[in-house]
């Protein structure tokens, strides 16, 4: 059996590894995780993890490489000090839109990233909202896949009681949003609708036309990943030509690279609401962004993978 729950954290995401920590009473583990003059990542561990249940927290963000390399000497790290288990903490899952050949001679780099996870000497691996479901089958060690969606779930039912919006529609923004879309709108007990979206590169995509009724209403524009912003603006000019009233779009992970939050900040959207899965950038920030913990849920995850019992409820 497992020895006691140790949580140890890189440098990806300080902040919200202090909030697991303080949800399920304990303290981050003692290491230093740095860099020596050329770059390469240095880790040592100054607790005893010996026969411990360890869970190493580190979302594979911007900066990608950096931190990917940083979970996967952690990982090799504890198990050369002979951890019992070891349980990778993914709340972002890099490399994940690389999951398939769109074209040819390209690597399906998902995969790759699992291979390493797996073998570095992870045992299993917790992730949440990874941006295909198929990528749990990456893995050939056991995957928990969560969803952010009870938190956000809980944060619009909220401003649906207070009447702040009213004839509310949910929309998704390709067709590869559509199963998550159509589980969040019957949530929240209303309509769906779906951009019709072709995309003309590997960076860029447009918007063509919007399906479902929303002259009038107010959308909630919901994704698993924002970016450059750039898909999430060119479906808002489509509502907004279709009539949609007020704006508001929500993702789990705010990757938010280059301008997008200043583009976000320009733009007719009224709120932008997030997790933290991702620490967002300190300059600049917005005041149109909302962010929502996501600690308390992977906190109760963390503590039923360490105690054997059944995660599969948290799983909605």
């Amino acid at each position: 059996m497992p020895g006691d729950l140790v949580l140890i954290a890189g440098n990806a995401n300080r902040q919200l590894a202090l909030e697991i920590a303080v949800s399920l009473g304990t303290r981050l583990a003692a290491a230093e995780v740095s860099q020596f003059s050329d770059g390469e990542v240095c880790v040592q561990v100054n607790d005893n993890v010996r026969g411990a249940d360890i869970f190493v927290l580190q979302p594979t963000c911007p900066p990608v490489n950096q931190n990917l390399m940083e979970l996967l000497i952690m990982i090799d790290a504890l198990r050369r000090a002979s951890a019992f288990r070891i349980t990778a903490v993914l709340p972002y899952y890099g490399y994940a839109r690389q999951d398939r050949k769109v074209q040819p001679r390209v690597p399906i780099t998902a995969k790759l990233v699992a291979d390493l996870i797996a073998a570095a000497g992870a045992h299993r691996v917790l992730s949440m909202d990874l941006h295909v479901g198929q990528i749990q089958g990456f893995f050939n060690i056991p995957t928990d896949h969560l969803f952010a969606a009870p938190v956000l779930l809980q944060y619009f039912q909220q401003r649906l009681a207070q009447h702040d919006w009213a004839d509310l529609v949910v929309v998704a923004p390709d067709a590869g949003g559509v199963e998550r879309s159509r589980a969040f709108a019957k949530r929240l007990g209303t309509s769906l609708a779906i951009m019709d979206k072709r995309r003309t590169g590997a960076k860029e995509s447009r918007s063509m036309r919007v399906i479902g009724e929303v002259r009038g209403r107010d959308a909630i524009l919901l994704d698993d990943i924002i970016d450059t912003a750039g898909t999430v603006l060119q479906a808002v000019s489509a509502l907004k030509e279709e009539g949609a009233r007020r704006i508001i779009t929500s993702c789990t992970h705010p990757v938010l690279s280059g301008q997008a939050v200043e583009r976000l900040d320009r733009s007719e959207i009224e709120e932008v609401v997030v997790t933290n899965t991702i620490p967002l950038p300190e300059d600049p920030q917005s005041k149109k962004i909302t962010v929502l913990s996501v600690a308390p849920l992977l906190a109760e995850a963390i503590h039923r993978i360490h105690t054997e019992t059944s995660v599969s409820s948290l799983f909605v």
